[in-house]
């Protein structure tokens, strides 16, 4: 009892966690480097490019265009949180992170999550007001309603996200070794000393809860959706309909089922290969591939791609054509 309350106290006084170290080899952490980087930069990219096509041309300033634009922005947010940590802690061969920085990456990770998933869950529902009540679209779906809705999601993530953070740390730590690349609330929970976790047990049951309402109002919202489309005479009609739908629903399913594998597979006391596969992809594959799925298809996101390097491209143009007359 006496030695378990000495390490318990020496755990305690620690002044941050370890993260999990991928190699022994400086080369291969190298390689690391260069994967995370890789990841990071076609996330960001990609978002950026849908922010500045949605910010530039004045055709894009809808309700759709306005949540795509904020989920961006959220994705840019999510995978700057985790991966530049991860990319320094590989150059420098380094596995610290302090608590207080463990405390943020948490919070702000969580923060963005529950952000894309409150958003999901909105965007489900312009989608259904403008096709099941076009006639009041502009009315149910104006600057000030579409404002306030982000200002809700928001707000509502950071409650979450407090609570979900507060109970992650409230109980203390039997270790510091962190068997993730980033400060993971499985992860950490795997460390807490007692199995038992009243406060966590409460948070997750609140999520439960919340991700049931939400997934139950997106379910009915497309099931009104679709028998409202499919009551369209006119073929090219359907076809837009189903493709204004098409990229939420696979963003949406990309995200719940990235999440379930992640977080409700069988918990284990050692980080396996298809642990990090499965957190790389949860953590990464959604606002990297969400920016493709919502141009792919779209001829607005992509004409507004278009003209935007077609402004560079022809501001080139004329700098070069003024150089040669000098």
């Amino acid at each position: 009892m006496l030695h378990k309350e000495q390490h318990l106290a020496n755990v305690s006084s620690l002044s941050g966690f370890l993260l999990l170290k991928f190699s022994e080899v400086w080369e291969m952490q190298i390689l690391y480097f260069i994967g995370f980087l890789v990841f990071y930069l076609a996330a960001v990219a990609g978002n950026l490019l849908i922010i500045s096509a949605v910010a530039s041309d004045h055709h894009l300033h809808t309700p759709m265009y306005f949540f795509l634009m904020s989920l961006a922005i959220q994705d840019v947010g999510q995978v700057s949180v985790i991966f530049p940590k991860a990319m320094a802690n590989s150059l420098r061969n380094c596995r610290h992170i302090s608590y207080s920085g463990c405390v943020a990456q948490v919070l702000m990770f969580v923060f963005f999550i529950a952000s894309d998933f409150f958003l999901l869950t909105v965007m489900a529902y312009d989608r259904y007001v403008a096709i099941c009540n076009p006639l009041h679209y502009e009315i149910l779906m104006n600057k000030h309603v579409c404002i306030r809705m982000i200002a809700t999601v928001w707000n509502v993530s950071f409650f979450y996200d407090v609570l979900h953070t507060g109970g992650t740390f409230a109980t203390p730590f039997c270790s510091n070794d962190i068997n993730q690349f980033f400060c993971e609330i499985p992860a950490l929970l795997k460390l807490a000393c007692s199995d038992f976790h009243l406060a966590e047990i409460v948070v997750l049951f609140v999520s439960a809860s919340i991700g049931l309402c939400c997934f139950i109002f997106i379910v009915v919202t497309y099931v009104h959706i679709f028998t409202a489309v499919l009551r369209i005479p006119s073929a090219l009609g359907r076809q837009k309909a189903f493709s204004t739908c098409l990229p939420h629903l696979i963003v949406y399913s990309m995200f719940i089922f990235t999440g379930y594998f992640a977080y409700l597979k069988p918990t284990s006391n050692f980080t396996s290969h298809l642990d990090l596969a499965f957190t790389l992809l949860y953590s990464s594959f959604p606002p990297m591939m969400n920016p493709i799925i919502y141009s792919l298809r779209n001829k607005d996101v992509k004409h507004a791609l278009s003209k935007l390097f077609g402004l560079r491209s022809s501001f080139r143009n004329n700098l070069s054509i003024l150089v040669q007359q000098r």
